[in-house]
């Protein structure tokens, strides 16, 4: 599988191991056609999650983009990472796994990334009028939204 995407995509993608666990960094222009392909002609047929993880020193790449794909087939795991800029839309992949649809929107929500295309990308565990995103760095560990918390609950952040 892996010969055949590095003919296809070339240095767009970097085939990995860690600790027995594969994954594949993916240059974002291609993030989606090669998901496609995975799930088309590779037969990972599964879309386990859609995760981000947050680097903030990283200043051009803040973000992974992560879609964990399983092949039932196949009975394997790969991960497919894809490194954007703060405020840059990931792919929705929505189109092509269902189950992705709760999965972008609890991304959007926890980290605020965009996934381009989703057909309904809103908050799915906090409140709409909820400021900021919880799985970021730089949001606190003991943050909240206090004047949400005055006005829909009526005590002050902390009681």
């Amino acid at each position: 599988m892996v010969a055949r995407l590095r003919g296809r995509y070339g240095s767009g993608i970097d085939p990995k191991t860690y600790l027995g666990q594969n994954y594949i960094v993916a240059d974002p222009s291609i993030v989606y056609e090669l998901l496609q392909i995975l799930r088309d002609d590779e037969q990972y047929d599964y879309c386990v999650d859609v995760t981000a993880v947050h680097y903030p020193q990283r200043k051009d790449q803040e973000f992974d983009i992560v879609w964990i794909l399983y092949s039932f087939e196949h009975n394997q795991r790969v991960r497919v990472k894809a490194m954007i800029k703060d405020g840059d839309p990931a792919p929705s992949v929505v189109a092509l796994w269902t189950t992705a649809n709760w999965l972008e929107r609890e991304c959007y929500d926890m980290f605020g990334i965009r996934f381009e295309g989703h057909p309904d990308l809103r908050r799915i565990l906090l409140p709409d009028g909820w400021k900021g995103h919880p799985l970021r760095k730089e949001y606190g560990i003991t943050q909240q939204d206090s004047e949400w918390v005055k006005i829909n609950l009526g005590i002050e952040s902390g009681q």
